[in-house]
Protein backbone atom coordinates (compact mmCIF):
# COMPACT_ATOMS: atom_id res chain seq x y z
CA UNK A 1 0.00 0.00 0.00
CA UNK A 2 1.52 3.73 -0.81
CA UNK A 3 0.10 6.51 0.89
CA UNK A 4 -0.77 8.01 -2.67
CA UNK A 5 -3.43 4.89 -2.74
CA UNK A 6 -5.00 5.36 0.69
CA UNK A 7 -8.18 7.46 1.64
CA UNK A 8 -9.20 8.33 5.10
CA UNK A 9 -12.29 7.48 7.32
CA UNK A 10 -13.40 9.03 10.25
CA UNK A 11 -15.75 7.81 13.01
CA UNK A 12 -16.66 8.46 16.49
CA UNK A 13 -18.18 5.24 18.23
CA UNK A 14 -18.01 6.02 22.11
CA UNK A 15 -14.66 4.76 23.42
CA UNK A 16 -11.90 5.02 20.98
CA UNK A 17 -9.83 1.98 23.04
CA UNK A 18 -13.15 -0.01 21.55
CA UNK A 19 -12.84 0.77 18.34
CA UNK A 20 -9.66 0.71 17.31
CA UNK A 21 -9.28 -3.39 17.24
CA UNK A 22 -12.41 -3.28 15.53
CA UNK A 23 -10.87 -1.66 12.08
CA UNK A 24 -6.98 -2.85 12.92
CA UNK A 25 -6.59 -5.78 11.77
CA UNK A 26 -8.93 -5.52 7.94
CA UNK A 27 -7.24 -6.40 4.95
CA UNK A 28 -6.79 -3.28 3.08
CA UNK A 29 -6.12 -0.94 6.31
CA UNK A 30 -3.14 0.41 6.65
CA UNK A 31 -3.55 2.23 10.37
CA UNK A 32 -6.16 3.01 13.05
CA UNK A 33 -5.29 6.35 14.61
CA UNK A 34 -7.11 7.05 17.59
CA UNK A 35 -7.87 11.01 18.46
CA UNK A 36 -10.67 13.76 18.80
CA UNK A 37 -12.21 16.22 16.51
CA UNK A 38 -15.34 17.85 16.01
CA UNK A 39 -14.88 20.33 18.95
CA UNK A 40 -13.72 24.39 18.66
CA UNK A 41 -10.25 23.74 21.36
CA UNK A 42 -7.12 23.44 19.18
CA UNK A 43 -4.87 20.61 20.23
CA UNK A 44 -6.60 18.85 22.61
CA UNK A 45 -5.78 16.77 25.63
CA UNK A 46 -7.58 13.75 26.74
CA UNK A 47 -8.27 14.94 30.03
CA UNK A 48 -9.31 18.38 28.38
CA UNK A 49 -11.86 16.21 26.24
CA UNK A 50 -13.07 14.35 29.04
CA UNK A 51 -14.11 17.53 30.94
CA UNK A 52 -16.52 17.26 27.98
CA UNK A 53 -16.20 21.52 27.39
CA UNK A 54 -14.18 21.06 23.87
CA UNK A 55 -16.76 19.64 21.42
CA UNK A 56 -14.66 17.03 20.93
CA UNK A 57 -15.38 13.48 20.91
CA UNK A 58 -12.92 10.50 20.81
CA UNK A 59 -13.26 8.55 17.51
CA UNK A 60 -10.62 6.74 14.94
CA UNK A 61 -9.34 8.23 11.98
CA UNK A 62 -8.29 4.96 9.24
CA UNK A 63 -6.42 5.09 6.26
CA UNK A 64 -7.50 2.39 3.56
CA UNK A 65 -7.00 1.34 0.01
CA UNK A 66 -10.06 1.55 -1.23
CA UNK A 67 -9.33 -1.26 -3.77
CA UNK A 68 -9.16 -3.52 -0.78
CA UNK A 69 -11.63 -2.16 1.61
CA UNK A 70 -14.50 0.08 0.77
CA UNK A 71 -15.59 2.96 2.65
CA UNK A 72 -19.27 1.31 2.49
CA UNK A 73 -17.56 -1.81 4.03
CA UNK A 74 -16.08 0.51 7.00
CA UNK A 75 -19.19 1.75 7.87
CA UNK A 76 -21.21 -1.19 8.01
CA UNK A 77 -18.70 -2.46 10.42
CA UNK A 78 -18.85 0.91 12.15
CA UNK A 79 -22.68 0.85 12.61
CA UNK A 80 -22.44 -2.77 13.87
CA UNK A 81 -19.91 -1.93 16.24
CA UNK A 82 -22.25 1.22 18.50
CA UNK A 83 -24.93 1.78 19.73
CA UNK A 84 -26.67 4.49 17.08
CA UNK A 85 -29.73 5.18 18.69
CA UNK A 86 -28.18 7.24 21.89
CA UNK A 87 -26.77 10.47 22.48
CA UNK A 88 -23.75 11.15 24.37
CA UNK A 89 -22.85 7.60 25.66
CA UNK A 90 -21.82 4.57 24.55
CA UNK A 91 -22.60 1.72 26.72
CA UNK A 92 -20.69 2.40 30.44
CA UNK A 93 -19.50 5.57 28.94
CA UNK A 94 -21.17 8.34 29.75
CA UNK A 95 -20.43 12.67 27.99
CA UNK A 96 -20.56 14.39 24.89
CA UNK A 97 -17.51 12.99 24.10
CA UNK A 98 -18.50 9.87 23.53
CA UNK A 99 -21.26 10.90 21.02
CA UNK A 100 -21.12 8.40 17.78
CA UNK A 101 -20.46 10.53 14.66
CA UNK A 102 -19.41 9.79 11.03
CA UNK A 103 -17.12 12.60 9.77
CA UNK A 104 -17.07 12.65 5.94
CA UNK A 105 -13.69 13.59 4.07
CA UNK A 106 -16.16 14.07 0.49
CA UNK A 107 -19.24 14.16 -1.11
CA UNK A 108 -19.05 10.64 -1.67
CA UNK A 109 -18.37 9.25 1.91
CA UNK A 110 -21.22 11.74 2.87
CA UNK A 111 -23.41 9.80 0.16
CA UNK A 112 -22.77 6.78 1.24
CA UNK A 113 -23.13 7.58 5.04
CA UNK A 114 -26.22 9.01 4.38
CA UNK A 115 -27.83 6.28 2.54
CA UNK A 116 -26.47 3.18 5.43
CA UNK A 117 -27.98 5.26 7.80
CA UNK A 118 -31.59 5.49 5.64
CA UNK A 119 -31.30 2.04 5.10
CA UNK A 120 -31.07 1.42 8.64
CA UNK A 121 -34.10 3.53 9.79
CA UNK A 122 -36.04 2.54 6.95
CA UNK A 123 -35.30 -1.68 7.40
CA UNK A 124 -36.11 -0.75 11.29
CA UNK A 125 -32.71 -2.79 11.97
CA UNK A 126 -32.23 -1.15 15.58
CA UNK A 127 -35.70 -0.64 17.71
CA UNK A 128 -35.15 3.29 17.96
CA UNK A 129 -34.21 6.35 15.70
CA UNK A 130 -30.55 6.70 14.69
CA UNK A 131 -29.09 9.07 16.58
CA UNK A 132 -25.33 9.27 15.07
CA UNK A 133 -24.59 12.10 12.85
CA UNK A 134 -23.14 12.89 10.24
CA UNK A 135 -20.81 15.93 9.33
CA UNK A 136 -18.07 16.94 7.63
CA UNK A 137 -14.67 15.98 8.49
CA UNK A 138 -12.52 19.02 10.56
CA UNK A 139 -9.58 18.90 12.10
CA UNK A 140 -8.19 15.78 13.91
CA UNK A 141 -5.80 15.48 16.88
CA UNK A 142 -4.32 12.31 17.32
CA UNK A 143 -4.59 11.19 20.78
CA UNK A 144 -1.45 10.89 23.48
CA UNK A 145 0.79 7.81 22.40
CA UNK A 146 -0.90 6.07 25.48
CA UNK A 147 -3.69 5.45 23.83
CA UNK A 148 -2.27 4.36 20.55
CA UNK A 149 -2.92 0.39 20.32
CA UNK A 150 -3.93 0.46 24.30
CA UNK A 151 -6.01 -3.04 23.28
CA UNK A 152 -2.59 -4.71 22.72
CA UNK A 153 -0.23 -2.68 25.18
CA UNK A 154 -2.42 -2.97 28.04
CA UNK A 155 -4.26 -5.94 27.13
CA UNK A 156 -5.00 -7.15 30.54
CA UNK A 157 -6.63 -3.42 31.36
CA UNK A 158 -8.12 -3.25 27.83
CA UNK A 159 -10.15 -6.70 28.35
CA UNK A 160 -11.39 -5.82 31.65
CA UNK A 161 -12.70 -2.70 30.69
CA UNK A 162 -14.65 -3.67 27.73
CA UNK A 163 -16.21 -6.91 29.52
CA UNK A 164 -16.59 -4.70 32.69
CA UNK A 165 -19.32 -2.00 30.07
CA UNK A 166 -20.95 -5.09 28.57
CA UNK A 167 -20.66 -4.04 24.91
CA UNK A 168 -20.28 -7.20 23.13
CA UNK A 169 -23.57 -8.49 24.56
CA UNK A 170 -25.47 -5.32 24.11
CA UNK A 171 -24.23 -5.38 20.55
CA UNK A 172 -25.57 -8.54 20.08
CA UNK A 173 -29.09 -7.90 21.71
CA UNK A 174 -30.01 -4.44 19.89
CA UNK A 175 -28.39 -5.98 16.29
CA UNK A 176 -29.84 -9.86 17.00
CA UNK A 177 -27.90 -11.25 14.48
CA UNK A 178 -28.31 -8.21 11.76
Amino acid sequence: MTKENLETAIFAGGCFWCMEPVFDKLDGVASVMPGYTGGHVKDPTYEEVCEGDTGHVEAVRIEFDPSKVTYRQLIDIFWRNIDPTVINRQFCDYGTQYQTAVFYTNEEQKRVAEESRKELEEGRVVPKPIRTEIRPASEFYVAEDYHRQFYIKNQLRYENYHRACGRDGQLKALWKGK
